[in-house]
């Protein structure tokens, strides 16, 4: 039976774990009864190119070339070992053979070419990494000696996670774009176009469905149109993704579609379906959604449906069947914990909330629908989405992939997990907001987050002010702070060339940063270099921000980045090297007391900012001002309950001895025998079992209407103070 939709997403994304648009697409076709097929050209590329079979060709391909470096001669020299280890080494970084890494840490066993001369300055760090990660970490540094050779001597577009991503990023023309793809077809080219043709063969799909999230695989997107065309000219094609998305809403070079037929804009579910209605003869181009298609020999913007995007319930479960998931390979470029999470691991993705929730930072394509259009997923579609995908995929990670994930909904996420006892590991994108509390960061971690990530951004109250970011440094180290204390790990990105920023600015930001890691409340983070985007405030209104377009036209194919010129700034570029040269020691806990000149070639300012400024933020504490409305919640058992008589000078009463035992061991607490009897009902009825959540006002009047005491002098006693520092959470 032929497929109807081919969802495909060409290479190269990540290596660890499929890019989920396709099984969201997917997830939602299945609600519709429309067939489909999805497949990773780019993992199943890499699985070609690195087997014994696949480096043989290599080798072969290159035997006669003399002008090549002195790392590639020593891996050719060495081609032998190559071919005999990576079949292991491969099967090793799947998962399916994890007692090859005592082998892979031995230093005889893996042929090593010059990305391990970093050994030596990292070496300290294996003493913090078992053996498995250890190995895993040779073995990456083993690949990418091999990615070198192909660079130099196969392909110089080669990478990774991108595959000829300059002729996509910046590309205002298509000229340079379409010039390669009038050459012949590279190697990894071939491999690719042949495991397609087996595909399409197999699948005989009406339509073929490219996602494109990033420049670094637009070119094997082209690639995979072109061939189609050629040798399938039958078959329609069209484009979406987080490239097109962003870029190519103005296109306007009819050459484009030379190779697509359609190019579908933001949420992909109704522009998709509408295609399969046209296909049908159910629908006309015109009455398509959001969709750029040649009519009439014209280009057009075909967007005149009056039907309405889907609404998140409605968008079924991601489906990530016909995914080689057992093929997918963990590795670990940095031994930084953080940063290995986008590469490490197999990650179930899904999002908490379509949008942001802020949708105010002007440095942000805020203008767009994936921006603008907040819509959050109630919690218990969430988990039950997340238990489907448990069933399907055999995994229990999850990346929640959100813009901004709502402190509110991942309260009410936590809670659900908690209730349903699922047993997940989870992390997420948020902003740094007072609303992420020691009690709720606690409470994220009972439920199984391990990391958040954030926008620091520039670690600068005026700028963040002019980014309107709605945070300040002070919120941003104390929040930092909340969830390094509940063993979360947190990553913060950073970033320096924002419109006016003065070079005092700059070293002042990298003056917080170096105390929030001295303190310990960030264990990650990087910088990068503003970029003005057509769709951010900054590059719609760039008089506002002092700012102005190097060029005032448009291009006929990518419109998003924007050249311009910042007279009131610094010269950003300069401090690109220093920036980021210390945060990768500050990463690894050295070089807190270097004077932040030393990180520099040229003069710069000294800092401003008071050497105590992180630290005395973080003294701050309004943790002991409880709202009324504030929630209650007991993450513990239920307490072994002892009757004791105390006596003093001849006076006896009785109290009750709570014994409490959790995960680490056991403590206890003493209390009247009145109090006692309404803590122990208390405790059952803010247990997270319970759909209704109790406030901080019910508990105080439950308590004085049937003790008769003043709640405060209780609450704010020993025993009390002694379940707050452990699992009595105010929320």
């Amino acid at each position: 039976m032929a497929t109807k939709v081919f969802l495909l997403t060409p290479p190269f994304t990540q290596l660890n774990t499929p890019y989920p648009a396709t099984a969201y697409l997917k997830g939602f076709l299945n609600t519709k009864n429309i067939s489909s097929y999805q497949a990773d050209l780019g993992i199943e590329v890499i699985l070609k190119l690195f087997s014994s079979s696949g480096l043989v060709e290599i080798f072969n391909q290159i035997i006669n070339n003399k002008s090549v470096s002195e790392n590639s001669k020593r891996i050719i020299a060495l081609k032998t070992h190559y071919i005999n280890t990576i079949d292991a080494v491969i099967s090793f970084l799947q998962g399916h053979n994890p007692t090859l890494s005592h082998l892979i840490c031995q230093e005889d066993f893996l042929p090593q070419a010059s990305r391990f001369n970093q050994l030596d300055e990292l070496d300290w760090a294996f003493g913090t990494m078992g053996t498995q990660d250890k190995a895993k970490h040779l073995a990456t540094l083993y690949l990418e000696d091999i990615s070198d050779l192909i660079v130099e001597c196969i392909d110089s577009h080669f990478g990774f996670s991108r595959y000829a991503e300059r002729l996509g990023r910046s590309a205002s023309s298509f000229d340079e774009l379409y010039g390669a793809l009038q050459l012949d077809p590279t190697y990894i080219d071939r491999i690719l176009l042949d495991i397609l043709d087996e595909r399409l063969k197999a699948l005989s799909p009406e339509l073929v469905s490219l996602s494109v999230p990033f420049p670094g695989n637009l070119y094997s997107a082209f690639r995979v149109a072109q061939w189609i065309k050629t040798h399938y000219p039958n078959i329609k094609i069209a484009m979406g993704g987080g490239f097109p998305n962003t870029e190519l809403r103005s296109v306007s070079d009819v050459r484009v579609f030379e190779f697509f037929d359609f190019i579908c804009l933001d949420d992909g579910e109704a522009p998709v379906e509408h295609l399969c209605e046209y296909l049908d003869g159910k629908r006309s181009l015109n009455d398509l959604k959001r969709t750029f298609a040649m009519v009439d020999s014209q280009l057009k913007y075909c967007n005149d449906s009056i039907s309405p995007d889907y609404k998140q319930f409605d968008v079924g479960t991601p489906d990530y069947s016909d995914l080689q998931l057992d093929k997918y390979i963990s590795v670990i470029e940095v031994v930084n914990p953080m940063h290995r999470m986008w590469s490490d691991g197999r990650w179930n993705k899904l999002t908490m909330a379509h949008g942001c929730y802020w949708g105010k930072c002007t440095f942000c394509d805020i203008s767009l629908d994936y921006i603008k259009v907040y819509e959050p997923v109630a919690a218990g579609l969430l988990c039950d989405r997340m238990e489907e995908m448990i069933e399907q995929t055999g995994e229990r990670g999850f990346h929640f992939v959100d813009e901004a994930a709502p402190p509110a909904l991942m309260r009410s996420l936590a809670l659900e997990i908690i209730r349903r006892k699922l047993t997940v590991t989870w992390w997420t994108n948020i902003r740094f907001e007072k609303s992420f509390t020691r009690d709720l960061c606690l409470l994220l971690k009972a439920s199984g987050c391990i990391a958040i990530s954030g926008g620091l951004e520039v670690a600068s109250d005026r700028l963040l002010e002019l980014i309107q970011k709605g945070v300040t440094v002070e919120q941003v180290a104390r929040v930092c702070h909340n969830f390094t204390e509940a063993g979360i790990m947190v990553h913060a990105y950073l970033m320096y060339g924002f419109p006016t920023q003065t070079a005092q600015e700059t070293i002042d930001s990298l003056e917080m940063v170096r105390q929030m890691f001295e303190a310990g409340v960030l264990q990650s983070a990087f910088w990068h270099q503003f970029a003005m985007t057509a769709h951010s405030p900054v590059g719609m209104y760039p008089e506002k921000f002092k700012v102005e377009k190097a060029c005032s036209t448009s291009g006929s194919f990518a419109n998003n980045d924007i050249v311009h010129l910042d007279k009131t700034g610094t010269n950003h570029e300069l401090f690109s090297y220093g920036l980021k040269k210390s945060l990768f020691n500050y990463m690894h806990g050295i070089c807190f007391d270097y004077p932040l000149q030393e990180w520099f070639e040229h003069k710069v300012p000294k800092t401003q900012v008071l050497p105590s400024h992180i630290e005395q933020a973080l003294i701050k504490d309004d943790s002991y001002i409880i709202k009324p409305d504030a929630k209650l919640v007991w993450l513990g058992n239920i307490p072994e309950m002892i009757s004791l008589i105390k006596s003093k000078k001849g006076r006896q009463w009785e109290v009750t001895e709570f014994k409490f035992y959790d995960k680490k061991g056991a403590f206890s607490i003493q209390i009247s025998k009145q109090q006692a009897e309404w803590l122990v009902q208390f405790l059952q009825k803010i247990s997270p079992d319970k759909k209704q959540l109790i406030t901080f006002r019910e508990a105080k009047d439950d308590f004085e209407r049937l003790i008769g005491e003043d709640f405060e002098p209780f609450w704010y006693g020993k025993a009390i103070n002694t379940l707050r520092q452990n699992d009595l959470l105010v929320l």
